[in-house]
């Protein structure tokens, strides 16, 4: 039997801004929080194939932008000011914010997209850089650009910064992240870390927020496990992160390496396209292995499952800490910060991570994605 279609109005994509030639985007935070809106500048990219589009974005974002192939065309520093900031660092001197949008003003934007939050503070940087058009997702109580959409909680951050793209005409072409990977991110790789026919594993126990981090010795348990399965693992951190990463190998012996501040952000990237797993934490790293295309198994809070989680199941594996609370003074994540700077995902049975982690290992070696560390340079050029 035909069943027939029903005939629902559908909203129409609003139309493309006209004349775009100079296009800024403005996504100033975390190098996870670049990835998950990576899709969104794709959307962008493909809308506006013409235009010079320019990340504002902050420092550590630079590598991924710049010698990388990708949406953006050009990249510029976002100075820190008060909601518009990643870093301990004061804000910049009212002079130095006000000369910076005076030179974005000069390049003269046809269209400024806000990625970046809620708008209270990032919306009012964006109307200062004088684009003729704008648009990005605002708070009731935020300034609103020409063309927005409502900003509301426990929605995830790359359907959110679709939906404000849609807005300028930009439908979306993908969900999932992608990142290029260059010869050169694969030669420092090898150079800090040479393969020797092994598939590797990378775990990295950090995380910019202290309450993300899973406890290490557990991560440490789970790498063993498979260890024991025939990986090679190899335990990653960031030049403050040594005290995290000397726990995950604390009971391991001679049979574990590590790499902690050893290479660039694309030596960081060319590693975890070698690796056939990545164990951790809701993590940029881990942001930046899904989107180089390595599965990934990771602890998440049950807050930052909502927003920034995988979207999809099929090489990546999440354990979620629905108490998420301090393990110090019991502070629940969502009910604000704590000086702990203890783990709110220690609820998280290990044996769970475990069987999650060779759940995943089974499947890439049933699949043959565990040679991705012997593969050369020149056969890679974007995941």
């Amino acid at each position: 039997m035909t069943v027939p279609a029903l005939d629902l109005p559908s909203d129409p994509l609003p139309a493309r801004v006209p004349g775009v030639r100079r296009l800024a985007v403005l996504r100033a935070n975390g190098v996870g929080d670049y990835v998950v809106a990576e899709p969104a500048l794709a959307a962008l990219r493909a809308a506006y194939p013409d235009a010079e589009i320019t990340l504002l974005g902050a420092a550590h974002t630079r590598p991924l932008v710049e010698d990388r192939p990708g949406p953006c065309d050009r990249y510029v520093q976002v100075p820190l000011t008060r909601g518009v900031r990643v870093g301990p660092d004061p804000d910049a001197a009212p002079e130095v914010l006000e000369r910076w949008c005076a030179e974005q003003r000069a390049h003269r934007y046809d269209l400024a997209v806000q990625l970046h939050g809620g708008g209270r503070n990032s919306n009012a940087l964006l109307l200062r850089l004088g684009a003729r058009t704008t648009a990005g997702a605002a708070t009731p109580d935020a300034p609103k650009p020409d063309r927005w959409t409502p900003y509301t909680p426990y929605q995830h951050d790359t359907l959110r910064w679709l939906e404000v793209v849609a807005t300028v005409g930009a439908p979306a072409q993908r969900l999932e992240p992608h990142l290029a990977v260059t010869a050169a991110d694969l030669a420092e790789s090898r150079a800090a870390l040479p393969p020797d026919g092994r598939p590797l594993v990378g775990v990295h126990p950090g995380a910019t927020d202290p309450r993300r981090c899973y406890p290490e010795e557990r991560l440490g348990e789970v790498a063993r496990t498979l260890a024991e399965r025939g990986a090679r693992v190899v335990v990653l951190g960031g030049p403050g992160e040594q005290d995290r990463v000397d726990r995950v190998v604390t009971g391991f012996g001679s049979d574990v390496e590590t790499l902690v501040g050893g290479t660039s952000m694309g030596g960081l990237v060319g590693t975890l396209r070698r690796c056939s797993l990545v164990l951790g934490n809701d993590s940029g790293p881990r942001h930046l292995a899904a989107a180089v295309g390595t599965p990934t198994v990771a602890v998440f809070t049950s807050a930052n499952l909502a927003d920034v989680a995988p979207l999809s199941r099929t090489w990546h594996r999440v354990a979620v800490s629905w108490e998420s609370a301090c393990q110090v003074c019991g502070t629940k994540v969502l009910g604000g910060s704590c000086p702990c700077r203890a783990s709110a995902t220690w609820d998280v049975p290990v044996q769970e991570v475990r069987e999650l982690a060779l759940d995943l290992w089974e499947q890439a070696v049933s699949a043959g994605r565990t040679d991705r560390d012997v593969t050369p340079a020149s056969e890679v050029g974007a995941a």
